[in-house]
């Protein structure tokens, strides 16, 4: 089956299916189509459209040169392409209070665990990027599988009310485990499972594309979360030597920069995981009792809004450590990892320590 034809039967299934979107529900990004007139016509649109530009907020947050280069766009009629939207989208300032009033409307998605909730201060927030980085086992595609199914509760369940977008880069993604852990939340395992759009990216190019197809498909129904597990794979096979790093690091900004873009278009929570490295420069494992850190470099650090680290406890516990947050105090909890997804501590469990 074609990726168009993925995308056709995908959009058939969001129809039929059991998220609703309407116009009560849901007040969305504003759609391309409404630029059409005052000298905009349905072609440029199309052309737009065809460049991965499907709402005004995209081509509000685009510099003018980037939109010359859509094939038939005119420096001219990129520069009324760009005030048009900027008219209907606000890019000027305003008051502390109003961002703040803004912000206390974002929505949490829970994580499944009480513990790792309330250390995040209310779950993984929407509009931002959350990283997530710790060894092998450490718990990284479990919570991306849970929260693949939290995100479709009601809000007042810790849920977004939205469909979920899982962009897999290793083939760790495995569809069982959110059956099971569809029952432990009370949803229908197939409805569930219908409203997870997946994706296996086999190169870094190809990891970048399908961003431009998920912008599409969320300016077409609602989405609450984009899954990337992991981010950095590909791009440690892709690029190789030190020849190719400056290479590597931009097109790992600008990919990092779309998923921001995409938080901010649609109010959708992204979650990215990553790996880690040893560090071996000189005396930092004599002062570091865990040398490890993620990779990506700054590029993924600045990036990223949240960092949080993985390590792995007794049995099936595991410790998560606020690494980096812009309000978030440095502390930690412990969850654990279960047949029903992620979730805190069992008193059996802490009978075995």
């Amino acid at each position: 089956m074609s990726q168009g034809e993925v995308q056709e039967q995908y959009h058939q299934n969001s129809t039929n299916g059991e998220i609703d979107d309407d116009d009560d529900g849901f007040s969305g990004p504003l759609l391309i189509e409404r630029l059409e007139g005052n000298g905009i016509s349905s072609s440029d649109i199309k052309k737009l459209k065809s460049a991965g530009f499907h709402t005004i907020e995209s081509i509000a947050y685009t510099p003018k040169r980037n939109l010359t280069q859509v094939k038939g766009i005119s420096e001219a009629k990129a520069e009324k392409i760009s005030d048009e939207a900027a008219k209907l989208v606000p890019l000027g300032f305003t008051t502390a209070s109003e961002f703040h009033a803004r912000r206390s409307e974002l929505i949490c998605l829970t994580t499944g665990s009480k513990q790792l909730d309330t250390l995040l201060g209310g779950g993984i927030e929407t509009g931002s990027i959350t990283e997530v980085f710790g060894e092998f086992r450490t718990g990284k595609s479990q919570l991306c599988h849970t929260l693949a199914v939290t995100c479709q509760l009601p809000i007042d369940m810790g849920g977004g009310e939205g469909k979920c977008l899982y962009i897999d880069t290793e083939g760790t993604f495995r569809p069982n485990r959110l059956v099971s852990i569809a029952g432990r939340f009370g949803l229908v395992p197939g409805d569930c499972l219908d409203n997870v759009a997946y994706a296996r990216a086999y190169n870094a190019e190809h990891q970048l594309q399908l961003l431009s197809l998920a912008a599409q498909m969320m300016s077409e129904s609602r989405f609450s979360l984009l899954i990337v597990d992991s981010i950095m794979s590909l791009y440690r096979t892709d690029y190789s030597g030190r020849g190719e790093l400056s290479a590597r690091q931009t097109h790992v900004a600008k990919f990092m920069r779309t998923l921001q873009r995409l938080a901010d278009e649609f109010g959708i929570a992204v979650v990215i995981t990553n790996q880690v490295v040893a560090q071996v420069d000189g005396m930092s494992s004599m002062y570091n009792p865990d040398p490890k850190k993620p990779i990506g470099g700054n590029i993924i650090a600045h990036s990223s809004t949240t960092r949080l680290s993985f390590k792995k406890g007794r049995a099936e516990t595991r410790i998560c450590k606020i690494y980096d947050s812009p309000c978030l105090p440095e502390s930690e909890c412990v969850f654990a990892i279960y047949e029903d997804g992620i979730g805190d501590p069992r008193l059996e469990d802490d009978n075995d320590k």
